[in-house]
């Protein structure tokens, strides 16, 4: 019991250890895919599941069923536009600005132009592609 304690003591006192926030399925894949490679290639992972990693740029404010995600460290740099159904995840407010991983399928999304403006978003995206492009996410873990 005491083992138990101290260990739990220690944990709580290492940075970012007690701060992770687990989302629906969180995050299983090892590796992530940059996102600047998803943005400049989508194509070749449309319909397969990859995790990126990097910080929350923007969050939706009225159900937390979306946020831009851009590279750690390049406020400049394109984003990618992370959904979840809403209700099923809800993405905090105060996720912006953290270090976020997220899981899940990349999907072409637009025909109309309602569904390409979603996309677009707060994504730093060519808001005149005829195809826009978002995670559509299982699961994520904010630190």
């Amino acid at each position: 019991m005491k083992t138990l304690l101290a260990a739990t003591l220690v944990a709580l006192s290492l940075p970012g250890l007690a701060e992770v926030t687990k989302l629906g399925a969180g995050v299983s894949l090892d590796e992530a895919t940059p996102i600047r490679d998803v943005v400049a290639r989508p194509e070749e992972f449309v319909g397969r599941t990859i995790r990126i990693d990097g910080v929350a740029t923007a969050v939706c404010t009225h159900m937390g069923c979306w946020m831009g995600v851009a590279p750690e460290g390049d406020d400049q740099a394109p984003t990618v536009r992370v959904k979840v159904d809403d209700g099923v995840i809800v993405f905090p407010v105060s996720a912006k600005g953290k270090k976020v991983s997220a899981q899940g399928v990349l999907e072409a999304v637009g025909g109309s132009a309602e569904a390409r403006e979603a996309a677009g978003e707060h994504a730093k995206a060519d808001p005149n592609a005829s195809q826009q492009y978002q995670l559509k996410a299982t699961g994520a873990l904010i630190r």
